[in-house]
């Protein structure tokens, strides 16, 4: 795996699971539910955190294993009792709790007990409205799912509420993860599960909050159809106190890869008097059962459709890259994306797949791989867990990746593909796909290797003004923009799923006062390699104010840049932009003759002490023309927690720089 990527792993799993960092003891804390004691009414936001909507004073879940009465099977119990302090009406929305129910043929996760209730101070006395059957609703997603809703009666600022429930579920390989830490801050948070000798799980975990870990076995007994079993169990206990909330930031993959969590996934069952059964254990356990799989390898084996269809495609062509061209370009235009990622598809047969002309991603992309080897080229599966996701811990599990895109060798070159866009083309993948590195599986050899899937390249964005200012002060001219790569694919995709051209235009004119276009004029919207152009005559007003014989403008007008997307004083997790930018924006403009040069910017440049990162701004003028270049250069997708002090520090220079005004005096 990627280095960095693999270091910062390592180091949120070492952070919150096993860190010898010396433990906090926890003073001994009361959860009975209904027991609220006057002291938590007098709960305060304070430091930094005094912005709060709400503070969680306590959330404490516990797990454990049961057997099924009508199964026979073990089923996974989870219980969890949490108390909220609400301090505005920001806040009223933990109130709301929405719990999802699975149920797939007999096996079920049902909501075996609930209870609400909302506490106030009123006159100096505490009341209590209980959650009703009014404020309970049940929400039928599909056949398999079911959302359990319930709203808290009589909110108010100052009020504490708490919810108390338990879950019974026959689905044990994955269990519901628990969060100590959210967008609020949280006073204490526990989790404890306990489990059975006959099951082993991987324990995941991720965030920067130390989770003061504890385990011991202990010995439960269990009521089965032929009597008592006592089973030793493995008791785990997590928890953490004063858990600051955890505040959302520009430019990362998903706030879920920073909060600390722990997580379990069944490794393997040795139950007496059955087979020992293992669960991707290991790399090529993984593949071994994705091709015994028919979503996956049932689906590539089915090639009596695809040896048919490839000769369609392809005919008396030889070339390698003509080749994969044309099946690419073949499948993207003619199965259209549902939106949905998976890694399986949803039919096991290619041909239905084609004929419905829509599918999920692995529909679309697994239909690739197999047209392409089918035609002699070189490919491999390649999954990954998109950005939204999560970062993948690393770890050979399955059920953490959530989509599959194609890497292809033609000669020395490795191409990336991802046919879900009509407007991707070999190289270019989606956006949520750029999650730095994906497993790239060898099914005859039944294991697979961690690869990049950053695109180092730069994707620019050339804007260019050529204007000439009138007496009034209105500016006439001419707007150039040139877009590539993850740029240019953007500004094709707003394009395209415009109305029409006018509604485009109208949206690119949103919060631009004073723009008016004529006469655009788009290049390239088919040469997906090239640059996609834009041409348009423009007239602009209200951009210049007059005081006395003084007239002010900022001269990068629309463009620049308002606010430093990074707030945060200290960051603890990277910065990821997904993809290497360039933004180059030039301006010339003719002033009337009666109007002189008063004030100026001045020439500047900041740079990144390892160069990753730049801006600079340059003025120059001759005459009545003026001439300004603003760059801002960040070549790397990725940048750690250690570099965010120096990017903070060069988006506040480029936020000071480009607001600068220029000075115009009348003569």
């Amino acid at each position: 795996m990627n280095t960095k990527i693999t270091a910062l792993l390592c180091w949120l799993l070492t952070a919150a699971l096993f860190t010898c960092a010396q433990e906090k003891k926890a003073k001994p804390k009361d959860f009975k539910y209904g027991k609220i004691s006057p002291e938590e009414f007098e709960i305060r936001a304070s430091g930094a955190d005094s912005a709060a909507s709400a503070v969680v004073l306590f959330d404490v879940g516990r797990g454990r294993f049961e057997l099924n009465p009508k199964t026979g099977d073990f089923m996974y119990v989870m219980e969890r009792h949490v108390r909220y302090k609400i301090f505005n009406k920001n806040g009223y929305d933990y109130a709301n709790l929405e719990l999802e129910l699975y149920k797939k043929n007999s096996f079920e996760t049902a909501l075996d007990q609930m209870d609400g209730a909302t506490y106030s101070m009123e006159n100096g006395k505490m009341t209590v409205d209980k959650i009703n059957k009014e404020s309970k609703f049940t929400e039928k997603q599909d056949k398999n799912y079911t959302i359990k809703k319930f709203a808290l009666p009589n909110v108010k600022e100052g009020s504490i509420i708490e919810y108390k429930y338990r879950l019974k579920s026959d689905f044990i390989f994955t269990l519901r993860s628990w969060n100590f830490q959210r967008e609020i801050p949280t006073l204490h948070s526990e989790y404890e599960i306990t489990i059975p000798e006959w099951y082993k799980y991987r324990v995941t975990g991720g965030g920067y909050v130390f989770l003061n870990p504890k385990q011991e076995l202990v010995n439960q007994n269990f009521m089965t159809s032929g009597g008592s079993v006592s089973l030793t169990c493995l008791k785990m206990n997590y928890h953490a106190d004063s858990v600051p909330a955890l505040k959302t930031e520009s430019f990362v993959t998903t706030m879920r890869d920073h909060i600390s969590r722990v997580g379990f996934e069944l490794t393997s069952v040795t139950v007496p008097g059955q087979v020992y059964r293992e669960f991707t254990n290991t790399w090529p356990q993984l593949i071994k059962g994705l091709k015994s799989d028919e979503n996956f390898g049932g689906f590539i084996n089915r090639k009596s459709y695809i040896k048919t269809l490839v000769k369609s495609i392809v005919k008396e062509n030889a070339n390698p890259d003509t080749t994969l061209k044309l099946i690419f370009n073949y499948v993207k235009n003619n199965i259209k994306w549902n939106d949905d990622h998976h890694f399986y598809s949803s039919d096991v047969n290619p041909k239905t797949i084609f004929e419905k002309k829509t599918g999920n991603s692995a529909d679309i992309n697994l239909s690739l791989y197999m047209l392409l080897t089918e035609a002699g080229i070189t490919a491999s599966p390649v999954l990954l867990s998109t950005r939204d996701n999560g970062i993948h811990p690393g770890l050979p599990m399955l059920s953490v990746f959530n989509n599959v895109i194609v890497l292809a060798s033609v000669g020395d070159k490795q191409i990336l593909l991802d046919a879900t866009d009509k407007n991707h083309f070999p190289g270019l993948i989606s956006y949520d796909d750029l999650n730095h590195e994906g497993f790239q599986i060898d099914l005859a050899q039944e294991n697979g290797k961690w690869i990049s899937l950053d695109d180092n390249s730069l994707s620019r964005k050339v804007i260019t003004y050529a204007l000439s200012m009138t007496d009034e002060n209105k500016m006439t001219g001419k707007l150039y923009m040139s877009s590539t790569s993850y740029e240019g694919l953007n500004r094709r995709n707003k394009y395209l799923s415009a109305t029409d051209q006018e509604d485009f235009l109208k949206t690119y004119k949103t919060g631009k006062t004073g723009l008016a276009i004529k006469n655009y004029q788009i290049g390239n919207l088919d040469n997906l390699t090239e640059p996609l152009t834009e041409t348009m005559d423009v007239i602009i007003e209200d951009n210049v104010e007059e005081a006395g014989n003084l007239a002010y403008f900022t001269p990068l007008l629309f463009e620049r840049t308002k606010e430093n997307p990074f707030k945060l004083e200290d960051r603890k997790f990277p910065v990821d932009f997904g993809y290497a930018t360039e933004e180059i924006y030039r301006l010339t403009i003719d002033l009337p003759k009666n109007y002189q040069l008063d004030k100026a910017p001045k020439n500047e440049k900041v740079i990144l002490p390892d160069e990753s990162a730049s801006f600079s701004f340059i003025f120059a003028s001759e005459g009545n023309k003026m001439m300004i270049t603003s760059k801002i250069t960040v070549k790397k997708p990725v940048y750690t927690n250690e570099e965010y002090i120096y990017l903070r520090e060069l988006f506040k220079n480029i936020v000071r720089k480009q607001s600068e005004q220029i000075v115009l005096k009348k003569i």
